[in-house]
């Protein structure tokens, strides 16, 4: 019995981090958009950005870290409620990069994130 098991482990671990970003792809219409959005929480994976255009859930976005000029395609893969200036959207980046952010995650194994923080 070499399995373990645990209940939907995060592959890295998440940091509030507010940056600007530059966001590219299809809204709900059909028609193509960028747009200057602002992230809530980042990971080595993706994150969750503030959108002003609405988008469907599995559409593709590309994302442009203007620091870096670095883009990253990646996966709407959680819709929040609309709200009058926009919508929370999770996004999964198809090949991870860690880096992108500029921020340095703590990855700390699944075991301990139970302990006092």
């Amino acid at each position: 019995m070499n399995e373990t098991t645990a209940a939907c482990p995060r592959r890295s671990s998440r940091v509030f981090h507010k940056m600007r970003v530059q966001a590219q792809g299809r809204a709900h219409n059909g028609k193509k958009f960028r747009e200057t959005c602002e992230t809530v929480v980042v990971n080595g994976h993706g994150g969750l950005l503030f959108l002003k255009h609405e988008i469907d859930n599995g559409e593709m976005l590309v994302i442009t870290n203007p620091e870096t000029l670095e883009e990253q395609e990646c996966r709407v893969v959680y819709l929040g409620e609309p709200v009058g200036k926009g919508q929370r959207v999770g996004v999964e980046f198809l090949t991870p990069a860690p880096r992108f952010w500029g921020v340095e995650f703590s990855d700390v194994p699944a075991e301990n994130s139970s302990a006092a923080h």
